[in-house]
């Protein structure tokens, strides 16, 4: 399903055929959640509950403190609401004056204090109040389920679950859920349907062991890093580079991510894994206290929260900021310093863990370390090796999780190293023997089981992802920076896959070819979507920073008016478009989604026109796009100033809507347009609207547009000159905002005469080229693609 606004409701029957006696489990959607606790995670969870559009109550025990949680959410960035008008849903209170508002509730999720005792005593009394067939759950990632609802009877038990949320709730996809023997099945699949559909969560299915399956493998991998970062004497910097890009886990290494979640933090689960662990367990048997981490956790150098941690800023003397890394022999702190190790150079992974110098030692050990103690948990924390990788997938943003690393380096290589370092080989490792634990077959993506057969990999009801696709089809077409697939029922969807999504000539050109093809009768309606971390990040411009340099001012152009042809095609295609993004969608990329008949966006899009960053205005019809959007919205004052007045304020400040929500109310989205929570839905829901708009379909009616002329541009001239002496713009602010300006107003026309698109995309094409060959512009093109980071100059 898809979210739309409103309060929309996840209907999920909640029936048992064995109920016990007196305790009815009638039908119940999961209409409202309860959380008790608005610590950081609590709080976090309620706001994910309230962006899904589904009422949230959270109630903590010191009086105030969910108020006061809600108020700090509010102000917090990343923001944990998508949305403001989400925390009209929370209703926070008191624990103790106001526990009787969790008897409406159908699920009640407990994040308080990491006691046993603590706990089972909140379960005892919310057993007075919870209404019968309601789900409670416990957000714990430590405690034994066993020791959770150990004297609180089997008609508690029935209804229980773990459900491991991972920080922070909005952003991490990972839903670990732990049924215990007694529990309901109906429970676990209710709370399963709910997270998966309204909370956009992947659910992995865990055994009840000590860490479950991501802080099990994910803490092991950590200590293990530490740990052979001091034996090898590697730097901090060398060791997160070492554990980067080379093996598909974010830049910042394991250094870095403790810095992120807190060194504090460190102590804590050492002793949680110690107290619940055999003490043969080699989790157990790597714990170790290092003096310098020790020293750094007592002086409050805890990471980012604290007074800095393994990185830190400081002043330098002329009041630059100057980044640190702590020296791990002395604890002190010095200049941060780029490695040089020779192995950090090499992209295979193989070959980086068979280097001989320190850089290629270290990940060779950590390896071992890391993927021989995860083969080793399957099946103890999991049934499927292909959950295990998914876990770490979204947990800890791994690009690939332990089972696939393995297939990178060869399972037999990672058997044999073992060996030859004399660890034990798990028995999964040598069942796979000479094989490797995912393979295709007949166009189906199949992972090795612990009873030594190949099985598919399984997807939820209603799935369809493009790398599925992908593995059983060729393309209808294909160039180097996309490709049109058939998706099914007479729909094809267009895919870029250029770095981060660029856009360049080949993508403009596959735009027009899927056009071509879907008017000669190939397709009933058209996607536009792609599985990468962004749909499209806009134009690609390094390229018109090449072509600038040489003065190809002419091939520039054309590229600019050849972009206006394909989202105009686009929009007049005699079939439905729907683009489906995902992630970042700016600049050209937000206008094909402006071009587009309906939008199906996942709820984490963050969506904007950005060009003025770059010292640019928006040249394949965003501007006459948005104008349009904010003439025809029923809820806009009416003249032909206040649409350009918004354009203008908009486009000028490259404002970039942080959720798919924020981006209705700018209208980057229409009221219409629909909101999918759990990223592997969007291309069926993307699908199921385009199908949905393909019966009787006619393409939209472009009438011309009455704009204000010059009397416009010098009201908006005088708002610039405000911004000015506010200190908010900076001189070449004002050239862009001049040529955004005429080009919004309608150049030489007046509110007397009529703007057609025809004359409004010659001035987007004029103004981008008149921009683009000023030094100022192509000094804040450079820079971005030198830092990733506008210049103010």
């Amino acid at each position: 399903m898809s979210l739309t606004t409103g309060a929309p409701m996840v209907e999920t029957e909640l029936r048992s055929a064995t109920a016990p006696a007196g305790h009815p489990r009638p039908a119940m959607p999961i209409r409202k959640v309860g959380v008790v606790g608005a610590g950081v995670m609590g709080a976090g969870i309620a706001a994910q509950v309230a962006n899904a559009g589904v009422p949230v109550v959270v109630l903590d025990i010191l009086p105030g403190g969910a108020a006061r949680a809600v108020e700090r959410m509010l102000k917090t960035e990343p923001a944990p609401f998508m949305h403001k008008g989400a925390a009209r849903l929370v209703t926070p209170g008191d624990l103790e004056a106001d526990l009787a508002l969790l008897a409406e509730c159908d699920w009640i999720c407990e994040a308080i204090i990491e006691q046993p005792e603590a706990k089972r005593a909140l379960y005892a009394r919310l057993q007075g109040v919870r209404k019968p067939g309601s789900i409670v759950s416990s957000n714990t990632s430590t405690i034994p389920l066993a020791a959770l609802t150990e004297g609180l009877g089997e008609e508690f038990a029935a209804d229980f679950l773990i459900t491991h949320f991972f920080n922070p709730p909005r952003y991490m996809r990972l839903l670990e859920v732990v049924r215990g023997p007694a529990a309901r099945a109906e429970a676990a699949a209710a709370i399963t349907e709910f997270a998966d559909r309204a909370l956009g969560k992947s659910v992995i299915p865990c055994k009840d062991r000590p860490g479950f399956i991501a802080n099990r493998i994910g803490g092991f991998w950590m200590q293990s890093a530490i740990n052979r970062a001091f034996d090898l004497k590697l730097t901090v910097e060398e060791a997160d580079a070492a554990m980067g890009r080379p093996l598909g886990i974010p830049k910042t290494g394991v250094f870095g991510l403790l810095d992120l979640v807190g060194l504090d933090l460190m102590p804590h689960v050492a002793a949680s894994m110690k107290a619940t662990l055999p003490a043969d367990d080699p989790y157990v048997l790597g714990l170790r206290e290092h003096d310098v981490i020790l020293r750094m956790i007592a002086e409050g150098r805890t990471g980012r929260k604290g007074k800095g941690g393994f990185y830190a800023r400081e002043k330098g003397p002329g009041g630059e900021r100057l980044k640190r890394a702590i020296d791990l022999w002395t604890g002190e702190y010095r200049e941060s310093e780029k490695p040089q190790l020779e192995s950090l150079g090499l992209r295979d992974l193989r070959g980086l863990a068979e280097h001989p110098d320190r850089g290629g030692r270290y990940t060779r050990a950590v390896l071992l370390d890391t993927l021989g103690y995860a083969a080793s948990l399957v099946p103890e924390i999991a049934d499927s090796i292909a959950d295990v990788d998914a876990a770490m997938r979204l947990g800890y943003n791994w690009a690939y999780g332990p089972f696939e690393l393995i297939d990178r380096l060869g399972a037999a290589w990672l058997a044999k190293a073992l060996a030859e370092d004399g660890r034990p080989v798990p028995p999964l490792l040598v069942a796979v023997g000479e094989g490797s634990f995912y393979r295709v077959r007949d166009g189906r993506l199949e992972c090795f089981g612990t009873n030594g057969a190949y099985h598919a990999v399984p997807r939820p009801e209603g799935v369809l992802l493009l790398s599925d696709v992908r593995r059983r089809s060729k393309p209808l077409a294909r160039n180097g920076s996309a490709s049109l697939w058939d998706i099914g029922d007479g729909v094809a969807c267009l895919e870029f896959h250029t770095k981060m999504n660029a856009i360049d000539l080949g993508t403009v050109e596959m735009i027009g070819k899927a056009v071509a093809m879907g008017k000669k009768g190939g397709f009933r309606a058209l996607v536009i979507h792609n599985e990468g971390e962004q749909f499209s990040v806009g134009a690609n411009i390094g390229l018109a920073l090449f072509a600038a340099n040489i003065a190809a001012w002419g091939e520039i152009e054309g590229l600019i008016e050849q972009g206006q042809k394909a989202m105009r095609s686009l929009r007049d295609a005699p079939f439905p478009v729907v683009g489906a993004p995902s992630g970042m969608a700016l600049g050209g990329g937000c206008e094909i989604l402006l071009h587009c008949d309906a939008v199906q966006a996942h709820a984490e899009s963050y969506i904007g026109l950005v060009e003025a960053g770059v010292g640019l205005i928006p040249g394949w019809g965003g501007c006459t796009t948005m104008l349009r959007r904010w003439a025809e919205n029923p809820r806009a004052p009416k003249g032909p100033m206040p649409p350009v007045a918004k354009a203008f304020e908009m486009i000028s400040t490259a404002q970039v809507a942080k959720s798919a929500f924020e981006a209705r109310e700018m209208l980057f989205l229409r009221p219409t347009d629909g909101i999918t929570f759990n990223p592997d839905r969007l291309l069926a829901d993307a699908k199921a609207k385009a199908l949905s708009l393909a019966e009787g379909y006619a393409p939209p009616e472009v009438k011309p547009l009455r704009l204000p002329g010059a009397s416009g541009r010098v009201a908006l001239a005088m708002a610039v000159q405000q911004q000015v002496a506010l200190g908010r713009a900076t001189p070449h602010d004002v050239v862009v905002c001049d040529h955004l300006a005429e080009t919004l107003t309608g150049g030489r026309k007046d509110h007397t005469e009529e703007t057609t698109e025809t004359e409004l995309h010659a001035l987007e094409r004029r103004h981008f080229m008149a921009l683009l060959k000023t030094p100022a512009t192509l000094a804040r093109v450079e820079h971005m693609l030198e830092t990733g980071r506008p210049l103010r100059n």
